[in-house]
């Protein structure tokens, strides 16, 4: 792909709010983390904007949220949560498996079964990843994913040792989650954009009140339910290829509301994060003069900036594309952070 360095992901600003609102108003698919509500995502911005302070070192409650942005304007977003849990739960579905056995008939069954999970002191999340239709297939949505994890390799003692992803769930063609309709739906009596807005604004009372609290053996349900447990939704699966091939891996929990998958890998095992490092500025050449391999390039500062773009390293140093630096607001001298934007093949 070529390098395009005039799309920058970096924080979000109070100004950008307007343009936020309208990126979120064209979702068709609901993301619980930033829902259709502009007080909302006027009080996530701030919250975000606090989350950059310099003084934090250690994981809280922060919620780092990130907008991608071109010369278009606003395309994409992005976040971290520092660590999951804490006042509010995070609520996720534990597949597990009950044994039973029978010594006269000499059979063992062994049964899956959803316990409901809270996690008061959980791992990093990232999330809130969403990239406009027509800017997609043009490598952004890597910019978007991965441009996170350069600003965790920077500043590593905000963040968790584990980092998770939660994932959209399958929805059928009427736009519906058979798990939510024949699972969820009858304890809420509520439709899931509904329970889902209520969700991504914070309110989980309701969850912990009103969800089952006994297991729930899923081959009891319909086929075309067990068949959507751990199955991502068509559109999420690009952004599920993405984070496999860069390590992580889905673990034995989903989502409580369409049974989405949730992926989590190490820090120390993220292929980005271990080939990310610094390297010093020798020169500025045009973008031309550089090999084509693509590289993810951030400026290291909580002012943070991150592109795509070409760049030749040697040991400590590097020649970096002058378009770049300038969406980076670096120059010759400066230290810049660079990781491969693809897994070696």
């Amino acid at each position: 792909m070529e390098p395009n360095s005039a799309y920058v992901l970096r924080p979000a600003k109070l100004e950008d709010l307007p343009s936020l609102v309208d990126l979120v108003s064209h979702l068709t698919d609901s993301i619980t983390s930033i829902p259709q509500d502009k007080e909302f995502l006027e009080k996530r911005i701030h919250k975000s904007l606090r989350a950059f302070y310099p003084n934090i070192d250690q994981a809280g409650d922060e919620q780092y949220l990130f907008v991608l942005e071109g010369p278009e304007g606003i395309v994409g977003t992005s976040a971290i949560i520092a660590r999951v849990g804490g006042f509010q739960p995070f609520y996720t579905y534990k597949i597990e498996r009950e044994n039973f056995a029978n010594a006269d008939l000499k059979l063992e069954k062994s049964h899956p079964t959803l316990t409901l999970k809270a996690s008061h002191d959980g791992p990093t999340e990232i999330g809130s990843l969403y990239l406009r239709p027509d800017c997609r297939h043009s490598g952004l949505g890597r910019l978007l994913s991965l441009g996170r994890f350069l600003f965790i390799a920077r500043f590593p003692k905000r963040f968790r040792s584990q980092i998770l992803a939660e994932l959209r769930g399958f929805l059928d063609e009427q736009g519906k989650s058979p798990f939510w309709e024949q699972v969820a739906k009858p304890f809420f009596e509520q439709e899931f954009s509904e329970a889902d807005f209520l969700s991504g604004l914070g309110n989980k009372s309701f969850i912990r009140d009103l969800m089952p609290r006994h297991p729930l053996y899923t081959e009891l349900l319909p086929q075309e339910v067990q068949s959507v447990i751990g199955r991502v939704h068509n559109h999420t699966a690009p952004a599920k290829a993405i984070l496999e091939r860069e390590g992580f891996e889905a673990i034995e929990e989903v989502d409580i509301f369409d049974a989405g998958p949730i992926l989590q890998a190490s820090r120390g095992s993220v292929r980005c994060l271990k080939e990310a490092r610094s390297y010093e500025i020798e020169s500025l050449v045009p973008e031309s003069e550089l090999s084509n391999s693509p590289w993810l390039a951030a400026n290291g500062q909580l002012d943070y900036k991150a592109c795509i773009t070409s760049a030749d390293t040697q040991e400590d140093s590097c020649s970096l594309s002058e378009v770049a630096a300038s969406s980076l607001g670096l120059q010759a001298g400066d230290t810049v952070w660079l990781t491969p934007l693809f897994p070696k093949s």
